[in-house]
């Protein structure tokens, strides 16, 4: 596969940016060329290629730097890939609702056509419906979430669909870290056309940092590090990745007890009336189907407890985050009453 064939003709050509930490990359000296106030703590500029994070993400996941992207966020990932791959007014991408709304926010940002083929009633791939219609009307991009949001699940056939797709595959793992099934970074070798995301945001804890990932073949990465903004993380931000990743005890900990409540709550809501169904999760959140849900989620908001309502998506349905113990007893001690 010829990845530059997919990609916007004026990325192509694009020069990117050139920051003063890329003309001059030393750490020692007076720097006197970007400037910078010269007083306070926070005075200098990030380092705009993340290089201690990067290697500390490449040992983690045994990759070479060249395979890493870091986003602010996985929503600045997403967004590069639509600037990179689509051309706004002609190209399209596909989505496999319900899924995460960001998809097509960015698409309608960017002026990109979305071709919707919904998720099966189990929340799986049409697979070769997807395929035909991603062929038949020349999609660029595939976004896939798995585990998606908000269903839970993890989706089956994405291989099949790298296979056969002769586009971007952009395989958005945000929640695997919470899973039984291994991330298709191990697969990155093997297609070429595969763009995963993950985050640090979900399983490390840090949402208000804003650090995503990308991973992809060293050419991909290159159009992304290409398209990016020069300082795109801040120092303050690659450093609390940094430190999350080397702090394995606390991590290993953390998602042990995330895992063990979420099984928890689910056991808990399986008990309450108000409750008409729960689906499989792989994920911190649990998907349920409930009677009367817009009552309930304003109920809860009154007891000050917060879900979110994704009735919109899927009727009747409150998706509910994994808490703390303290917050899981007042969830479940809230419904009750209900």
């Amino acid at each position: 596969m010829k990845i530059a064939q997919l990609v916007r003709p004026n990325i192509l050509s694009l020069k990117p940016y050139s920051s003063a930490r890329d003309e001059f990359p030393g750490t020692e000296g007076v720097f006197l060329d970007a400037n910078e106030n010269p007083y306070g703590v926070l005075n200098r500029y990030p380092d705009p290629h993340q290089a201690i994070l990067k290697q500390t993400i490449a040992n983690e996941k045994n990759l070479s730097v060249n395979q890493i992207m870091i986003g602010n966020g996985s929503d600045e990932i997403i967004d590069l890939a639509f600037r990179i791959f689509c051309e706004p007014g002609k190209d399209k991408v596909l989505v496999c609702s319900p899924t995460y709304g960001m998809y097509r926010i960015t698409a309608d940002i960017n002026n990109v056509e979305v071709v919707d083929i919904p998720l099966n009633e189990d929340f799986q791939l049409n697979t070769q419906l997807l395929l035909e219609v991603a062929e038949r009307e020349s999609v660029k991009i595939v976004f896939l979430c798995s585990p998606n949001n908000p269903t839970g699940n993890l989706l089956k056939d994405i291989d099949i669909v790298l296979r056969q797709f002769e586009g971007i595959v952009f395989v958005d793992e945000a929640y695997i870290d919470f899973c039984s099934q291994k991330s298709l970074v191990e697969k990155l070798d093997e297609f070429p056309n595969l763009i995963v995301s993950q985050t640090f945001s979900k399983a490390r804890g840090l949402a208000n940092a804003r650090v995503g990932m990308a991973f992809g073949a060293p050419e991909i990465i290159e159009f992304f590090n290409r398209v990016k903004p020069p300082y795109n993380v801040s120092g303050i931000n690659q450093k609390a990745a940094v430190d999350a990743l080397k702090d394995r005890e606390g991590f290993k900990r953390n998602l042990y007890s995330i895992l063990s409540e979420r099984e928890k709550v689910i056991e808990a809501l399986k008990k309450l009336r108000v409750i008409k169904k729960i689906f499989p999760t792989e994920a911190n959140f649990v998907l349920v189907q409930c009677m009367h849900a817009g009552d309930v989620y304003q109920r809860l908001i009154e007891k000050k407890v917060i879900v979110r309502n994704r009735s919109t998506q899927i009727p009747d349905t409150l998706r509910i985050s994994i808490g703390t113990p303290e917050e899981n007893r007042l969830l479940i001690k809230s419904l009750k009453e209900l």
